[in-house]
């Protein structure tokens, strides 16, 4: 699957909202209903084959109007978080992934731990649509766990919003019933993330998978009774997700034919960047191809961004993607056991360019 960028993926939904808010100057390209309040909920990992194959567990989502958008590429929550707050692609936002290069020190950036001294403001320079729609006067909240207030990420994605930390779900519900509220006109963001954490933890085929759809379908449909009769809702999600079973998964850390040539890896399990010595990029290509085969799609910087993959990438961007890329196409994770132990251990995974993991809803409730 290819990203619908400029017209059906995640990056276009703030931009909509702000048409559909009156804003000027913003295009609705999605065709949301023009309302004077708006809250977009995200709920972490819920990918559009996921919810249509569990659609009976969530019927109030279900029931919902809607389509699926794709996220950007890769799949995954850093970026597309970016895409959402920004309204451009990675190319252009520069969260390349789960974690990127530092070009100018060459350290390894995680961007949700934000946990190198990278000043959000100037890794990520662009506008945000929150910037630009609480310019026009609309009331911006953004609802999430208090934590996430200092984070680089909300400086790089979310800036303009003012943010509400809210660590329970009485306490999501009571920032957003009070912030759909303010002012004449208002928009009010709202992250969950437990799906994702539950996924990643115990795979999206699991039985705890399932009993935490049911709930996210309950606190959806919570977030929408907490919302003033004149607010349009907005369901989306940042990727899907698939279970990798450990004898599928490729350890980079104890195979020294994958690692020669290397100097960093970064990504993903589902999704690495791969950072190359000098002149070993050609050889790291046909070593990974030969290895890999139709398991996984193996490209380099500029066969990646050919192929419009992290949609116009600027020249400030193109450093921060690896050298070579690796795309999972089949059932398989390249981990390394080593550096990224934690990540080694999940079961549900994304990042890639699988329907499953690429395909995300777009539900609306106008509330009428």
């Amino acid at each position: 699957m290819l990203p619908a960028y400029g017209g059906g993926s995640l990056a276009d939904v703030l931009p909509s909202v702000a048409g559909a808010l009156s804003v000027p100057g913003e295009q609705n390209t999605l065709g949301l209903p023009p309302a004077p309040r708006y809250a977009v909920l995200l709920l972490d990992g819920l990918g559009w084959n996921l919810l249509r194959r569990n659609a009976d567990l969530a019927p109030y989502l279900s029931s919902l109007t809607g389509r699926a958008l794709t996220s950007g590429v890769p799949s995954t929550t850093a970026a597309s978080l970016t895409s959402l707050g920004t309204g451009l692609p990675p190319g252009a936002h520069g969260i390349v992934g789960y974690s990127s290069i530092v070009p100018e020190t060459g350290a390894l950036l995680n961007a949700l731990a934000w946990d190198k001294p990278v000043d959000p403001r100037i890794w990520q320079p662009h506008r945000t649509v929150f910037e630009r729609i609480a310019a026009a006067g609309v009331a911006t909240r953004n609802v999430s766990k208090a934590r996430f207030d200092t984070s680089g990420l909300t400086a790089a994605a979310f800036r303009g919003s003012a943010h509400r930390g809210a660590d329970t779900v009485d306490d999501r519900l009571d920032a957003t019933r009070f912030a759909s509220r303010e002012g004449s006109s208002s928009l009010v963001y709202v992250y969950d993330s437990q799906l994702d954490y539950t996924g990643h933890g115990q795979g999206c085929e699991s039985w705890q998978w399932r009993k935490e759809l049911a709930a996210a379908d309950t606190f959806a449909q919570r977030v929408r009774s907490s919302l003033p009769r004149d607010a349009v809702l907005v369901v989306v999600a940042d990727h899907g997700m698939v279970d990798v079973q450990p004898d599928n998964r490729i350890d980079l850390d104890a195979d020294p034919a994958l690692l020669n040539g290397l100097r960093l890896i970064g990504g993903e399990s589902r999704f690495r960047h791969l950072y190359c010595v000098d002149g070993a990029t050609p050889d790291v290509v046909a070593t990974y191809q030969e290895r890999l085969g139709d398991q996984a799609l193996v490209l380099t910087r500029e066969e990646a961004a050919g192929r419009g993959w992290f949609g116009p990438v600027e020249e400030r961007v193109s450093p921060r993607i690896g050298d070579v890329v690796v795309a999972s196409l089949g059932s398989i994770a390249l981990v390394a056991g080593q550096r990224f132990p934690q990540e080694a251990a999940l079961i549900g995974l994304h990042g890639s360019l699988t329907d499953d993991e690429m395909a995300i809803p777009l539900l609306i409730d106008e509330g009428f």
